[in-house]
């Protein structure tokens, strides 16, 4: 980073350490991912440097190699020429002061000169970081809104990282302004949520943010509708949860998961975690045994580990924990494939394919998750063949499975 700077200040370019960095290395966070702004315009970034990545050039960034391959975002002053709170069109050729003028908080307007180490401060950021410990917008804070609505939830997410209130005038303008959120795209929203829940100093602060500015009935609407109907008891809850983890805190809160992360446009894979949530929470075992933990974690599958970190954030899951991992730990077979015996074993021994195999592996598993005993080939096929009624197969596909097996010459 300081090479970077060097040489563009060497090409007669200003050039100074500006944003979240700055910050937290003044409150003493680790943070060596600096930004840099300069005079300099992409286009001499890109000719001053053999190695650049143009991931910003309409908004004036241009990201540059070091020798590693790191990349080192640096960006042109800029201000706002037009913007719609939600795209700017930006113009060059400004002062830094006017680029920090354009910025959101005062926070995060502070520049630091790695090479003369100046600091430049023109909105006091450093008191409100220190003295008054404040989140407060640059300058008027519904026009800084305004340019972005993004930036009344990152209101939320910094007082709820650092655990610093809302200037007054920035939060009454957050509220002026929240309708303005439904302009944003899911995507941005849904980064900026996650963030803050990973980031804050307890996820019920951000919610409880969230809440009183007004921002859930927009985005996040099945986390007022929480059947409980108790969004304060559902925000203690998820502070002791074991890890953050924004998916599963944002399921937890939620009465309708998958609607909830399919309107923020996660991965199908975050979707179809919170729809088995969804499905699932309400599915635990009446008593807590090896067989009865055996059948829950056969139905519930791959979300046992979410269900399991609610239940003990929630405070009773402990016992269920345990024998759960007792029950992994003897490797009990749980699922189809770890039956000791396949849909081939079944056409070998007379069963014709088809739908009746699915049945009789079903009835199999069953009867494993009961018996973890018979789960070898010679037992299952002894079951097969003597379709006793321990396997609970249904009348009509058992006289079929019977009789293909006596027409194979195996019964």
């Amino acid at each position: 980073m300081l090479a970077i700077a060097r040489r563009l200040e060497d090409a007669g370019y200003e050039t100074w350490c500006i944003g979240g960095a700055v910050r937290d290395n003044l409150l003493g966070i680790a943070n060596h991912d600096f930004d840099l702004g300069t005079a300099a315009t992409p286009a001499v970034v890109q000719k001053l440097f053999r190695r650049t990545v143009p991931i910003g050039v309409k908004h004036g960034t241009v990201a540059v190699l070091d020798d590693q391959g790191g990349q080192h975002e640096v960006t042109t002053f800029r201000k706002d020429v037009k913007t719609d709170g939600r795209h700017a069109e930006v113009a060059f050729g400004v002062s830094l002061d006017e680029d920090l003028a354009r910025r959101d908080f005062t926070i995060n307007a502070i520049a630091y000169h790695p090479l003369r180490h100046e600091w430049r401060d023109p909105f006091d950021g450093h008191g409100d970081l220190f003295d008054r410990e404040v989140v407060r917008a640059v300058g008027d804070p519904r026009q800084r809104f305004r340019e972005d609505y993004l930036r009344i939830v990152r209101a939320l997410r910094f007082s709820a990282r650092f655990g610093f209130p809302i200037e007054r005038a920035t939060w009454e303008a957050a509220r002026a302004e929240i309708e303005g959120l439904k302009q944003l795209s899911a995507e941005r929203v849904r980064d900026e949520w996650f963030k803050g829940l990973d980031t804050a100093q307890t996820p019920s602060r951000l919610l409880d943010l969230w809440t009183e500015v007004g921002a859930l009935q927009w985005w996040l609407p099945e986390v007022v509708k929480r059947e409980t109907g108790n969004v304060k008891r559902d925000a203690d809850v998820v502070d002791r949860f074991p890890v953050r983890d924004p998916v599963l805190v944002t399921a937890y809160l939620s009465g309708d998961p998958e609607a909830l992360l399919r309107r923020l446009r996660c991965s199908n894979a975050e979707i179809e975690r919170g729809r088995r949530i969804g499905e699932f929470r309400d599915a635990w075992p009446a008593v807590v045994t090896d067989v009865s933990v055996r059948h829950w974690l056969a139905e519930v599958g791959g979300a046992a580990d979410d269900l399991l970190a609610m239940a003990l954030a929630e405070g009773w899951g402990g016992e269920l924990a345990d024998v759960a991992a007792r029950v992994r730990h003897s490797h009990a077979p749980l699922t189809l494939a770890d039956l000791a015996l396949r849909g081939t074993d079944l056409v070998e021994l007379g069963v014709q394919e088809g739908p009746d195999i699915g049945v009789v592996l079903d009835a199999l598993l069953d009867l494993v998750l009961e018996h973890p005993e018979l789960n070898t080939r010679e037992a299952l096929l002894h079951e097969v063949t003597k379709l006793t009624g321990e396997m609970p197969i249904p009348p009509d596909v058992r006289k079929r499975v019977t009789d293909s097996i006596r027409r194979s010459g195996q019964l």
